[in-house]
């Protein structure tokens, strides 16, 4: 399963009303942590495929979403489960910390 591009247009279909938790990257192609979380994002996007979705969000293209969520610092990852921030990790984080915070999500879902 290939993560998900979110922009303000798809915003509230793919996330807010989306059927399973999603954790949601705002990167950016110039910076480096994101480039460095992306693969890990990648692999688990595919690992938990039944269970949780990974989107995507480019703050150089997409402007009105990091705005509303107040997106100061890339990479940021919000964590969502039935439409609401159920966690949010700043900075990049290792493939343990991210599965254990998906985990964390699934279960409360």
């Amino acid at each position: 399963m290939a993560t998900v591009s979110v922009t303000d247009d798809n915003f509230d279909t793919e996330v807010l009303k989306s059927s399973k938790p999603i954790v949601v990257d705002f990167w950016a192609e110039w910076c480096g942590p994101c480039k460095a979380i992306a693969p890990i994002l990648d692999k688990i996007s595919d690992e938990f495929s039944d269970n949780v979705l990974v989107g995507k969000v480019n703050v150089d293209e997409v402007k009105e979403v990091p705005v509303k969520y107040g997106i100061r610092s890339i990479p940021t990852l919000l964590f969502f489960c039935n439409g609401e921030i159920v966690r949010q990790e700043v900075g990049l984080q290792s493939e343990q910390a991210l599965v254990d915070g998906i985990n964390q999500i699934i279960n409360k879902g």
